[in-house]
């Protein structure tokens, strides 16, 4: 009874699960997601995807069924845009990978389905994990070791495109049938595909930096690049294209067709010629440029250009068929012509093998000088190369289009032809020549078989320079005909330094490439790449960018800690006892060591009134000395000489005021120092004879106060007091000797100690008056 319930209730949730899978493909329908008719342009379909993908994109659209809303959009572009997807919909109504299957073999798929979807002991079995991973990816999977050891250095050659998936990952089956497409398409045209697994594969996820599945990134020249668009054939196509340098194919027409062919004297290449049809260069062609792209450049001709009659005349070409043709030193006419109207990749790829090097290459580098010549390995495998020796020059030389000719000429495959710019590589050149002084501005040629690596050669070299003429071509061919017979024709022997690269970038080039492309990965990185490899970097370039900034605003507010003391403007008239002062300068600030040997006293005048004591920077002080015309030089020495020790406080200014000029601004300063002195009355007859000569004033423009010093009267003082002005009288004249000036100033030097200390009583003014 146990047994027959469990069998019902299993065989109802079957037939509610595929009815409901039944009711979502039904609900699904590409027309109203993508919100066209039934009748609508191929144009309006994509407009209307665009506009979709840009609004549903989980990347700006952060609406939690965003995801969900895009892979629709995509799905439904995918059905639409292909036109025999697109009919079979509207034929069968099928969403899914059943269009256009018929009745039967859609039966059997069913069935299929069921049977996989049974129950265990244990638990249902889905047909979503490893077990039933598709095939064509078990071909493609990479693990760490292979992609750092093949993939890698592959990626120079030709691109890689990569897919991360895993098991349970519904929007990875979404994908499938464009990938497989796609794969089918781009591994025929030399794209390397590979497949990551990442449940398996962990490490080489993280390290391609793929957090989330499915992802899909391209790799060229070890360079990883995110695929961030709908995944679509065009799309993924289109992408692997824009992996490609830009550069690789020049466009040639019959304006610039014959400074492109000329350029193999300097870059030493080949150069090929493709006559296409189409506007763009061909994928295929793309792909092989970049494969060869040390050893030849390429260019493409749109035949429906204007004026190209001129270049399918000249060099006969069929307008009809896609035509390749391949240039070495002559550029009249090509060495090897390949005509075909389906260009297979593995075609293209024989006929440039076969043509990867110039008839009289010069060597340029130890690694093409390996390739030219090669290691002999075996008596069977001998390869001999005839060297010419020459200088350098802008055209074409008759010793060096002699040798050209007679390389032309040769049929033995066994023999090389290159040539070397002595001045470029003097100490090859030097090994293999007898007598430098005798081949001094002139051609050599010799004849060289390597014997190993290291650089150990036989060679034997012509004993008269090479002139090109017909005795010269005869005596070379005599030389390779005894050489032919017998191998020990090449009696000397000598060991070859390396070869200099000629056309390797300066060191200045490279760090310029290097940093272009460090610039290039961090934009693209900050643009798509996930954030969590950005973030790092991120964290540290504002977390210096922090420290420096505070460290200058600190720096410049350093001296500002007063600021925040301010008191209320009804407290200000009201003195401060001197034990509750807060000190507004540090004893440490006192204890500098002075940066000048001099004290800088400027005079306080209305010029420098604003600058010096108006608008008087927060925390800085000016330490005014009171003076007159005749006082002047006393005064001030004795002043420099109190303060001077205290002029290491940046905070701190010293000036002066004449009071001769500016008594009216003292008086009235005076008035707000309550016992200082008393309120002078215009009509006084001793209001003028006042003497404040050796006060000195310490003015805070900012918080408006201000301290003050006053000088004790001493003997000499008391005794001017019975003076009179007038001589005439016969009371002694009025007068100050030296001395008696310089010791009103002998207790500054304290005073200003307690004004850093804070200990003196302030006098607050409301505003500080004109100094007329």
């Amino acid at each position: 009874m146990e047994v027959k319930k469990l069998s019902v209730s299993w065989q109802f949730w079957i037939v509610l699960f595929l009815t409901l899978q039944g009711l979502s493909a039904l609900d699904f329908d590409p027309y109203r997601v993508l919100g066209v008719s039934r009748t609508a342009s191929q144009a309006d379909i994509k407009k209307a995807y665009k506009k979709l993908a840009r609004e549903w994109h989980p990347d700006k659209n952060k609406d939690p069924g965003a995801e969900d809303k895009f892979i629709q959009i995509s799905k439904a572009y995918e059905i639409l845009s292909n036109e025999e997807k697109r009919t079979n919909y509207d034929h069968y109504g099928d969403a899914g990978e059943n269009q256009g299957y018929p009745k039967q073999q859609r039966e059997y798929r069913f069935r299929h389905f069921h049977d996989n979807f049974y129950f265990e002991e244990s638990f249902f079995h889905f047909p979503f994990n490893s077990e039933r991973r598709d095939s064509t990816d078990e071909k493609y999977l990479l693990h760490f070791s292979h992609y750092v050891n093949e993939v890698v250095p592959d990626s120079f050659k030709k691109p890689y495109l990569i897919k991360i998936t895993s098991d349970w990952c519904f929007s990875c089956i979404h994908i499938e049938p464009v990938w497989k497409e796609v794969v089918q398409e781009l591994e025929g045209l030399g794209v390397g595909i590979g497949v990551v697994h990442a449940g398996y594969e962990r490490r080489l996820a993280h390290h391609l930096g793929a957090h989330s599945t499915p992802s899909i990134l391209g790799i060229i020249n070890g360079k990883i690049s995110f695929f961030h668009n709908a995944v679509v054939h065009e799309n993924l196509r289109q992408f692997v294209e824009s992996l490609l340098p830009g550069n690789l194919v020049e466009k040639v027409t019959n304006k610039n067709y014959v400074r492109f062919l000329s350029g193999w004297q300097q870059e030493n290449k080949p150069h090929a010629l493709l006559f296409g049809q189409t506007p763009a260069v061909p994928l295929l062609y793309k792909l092989t440029a970049f494969a060869y792209k040390d050893y030849m450049t390429f260019g493409y001709v749109y035949m429906g250009l204007r004026g190209v009659e001129e270049m399918t005349r000249q060099y006969n070409v069929n307008v009809h068929a896609p035509t390749m043709l391949i240039f070495k030193e002559h550029i009249n006419k090509p060495a090897d012509v390949i005509q075909a109207r389906g260009l297979k990749k593995q075609v293209i790829e024989d006929f440039i093998t076969q043509n990867k090097y110039l008839l009289a290459a010069r060597l340029t580098s130890q690694r093409l000088f390996h390739e030219l010549c090669p290691v002999k390995r075996s008596h069977r495998q001998r390869k001999y190369c005839v060297v010419l020796l020459t200088a350098e020059t802008n055209k074409l030389s008759k010793p060096f289009e002699a040798f050209l000719s007679f390389a032309l000429a040769n049929t033995q495959d066994t023999v090389r032809f290159v040539h070397v710019y002595s001045t470029r590589q003097q100490e090859f050149a030097s090994t293999l020549l007898p007598d430098v002084e005798a081949f001094q501005g002139k051609s050599g040629v010799s004849i060289l078989e390597r014997r190993n690596t290291a650089g150990r050669v036989v060679f034997k070299t012509l004993d008269d320079p090479w002139t090109g003429s017909e005795d010269d071509k005869f005596i070379l061919l005599g030389y390779l005909d005894q050489l032919r017979k017998d191998p020990a024709f090449l009696s000397s022997e000598a060991v070859l330094p390396d070869l200099t690269d000629e056309l390797a970038p300066v060191f200045f080039l490279r760090w310029l490439y290097s940093i272009s492309d460090s610039l290039s990965d961090w934009w693209e990185s900050l643009l798509h790449s996930n954030w969590r490899e950005v973030m790092p970097l991120l964290s540290l370039i504002f977390s210096a960018l922090f420290i420096l900034f505070g460290t200058v605003i600190v720096q410049a507010f350093s001296d500002s800690n007063e600021e925040g003391e301010s008191q209320p403007p009804d407290k200000e008239e009201v003195p401060e006892k001197p034990g509750k002062t807060e000190p507004a300068f540090t004893k440490e600030s006192s204890s500098k060591i002075p940066k000048k040997g001099f004290v800088e006293v400027t005079e306080l005048t209305d010029v420098t009134y604003t600058s010096n004591l108006v608008r008087l920077r927060p925390g800085h002080m000016n330490v005014v000395l009171i003076l007159s015309n005749s006082t002047k030089t006393s005064l001030l020495q004795k002043f420099a000489l109190e303060v001077y020790t205290f002029t290491g406080s940046s905070s701190l200014h010293f000036s002066f005021l004449s009071l001769d000029k500016h008594r009216e601004w003292l008086e009235y300063l005076l008035e707000f120092a309550q016992d200082a002195a008393p309120i002078p009355n215009q009509y006084d007859k001793h209001f003028m004879e006042r003497d404040y000569t050796g006060y000195v004033l310490a003015l805070n423009g900012h918080k408006k106060y201000f301290c003050l010093f006053k000088p004790l009267k001493t003997v000499d003082e008391e005794a001017v007091g019975s003076c009179d002005p007038d001589s005439s009288r016969g009371k002694p004249p009025c007068g100050l000797g030296p001395k008696p000036l310089k010791g009103k100033l002998s207790k500054l030097s304290l005073w200003m100690e307690r004004l850093l200390e804070g200990s003196l009583q302030r006098f607050y003014i409301p505003s500080w008056p004109e100094l007329d």
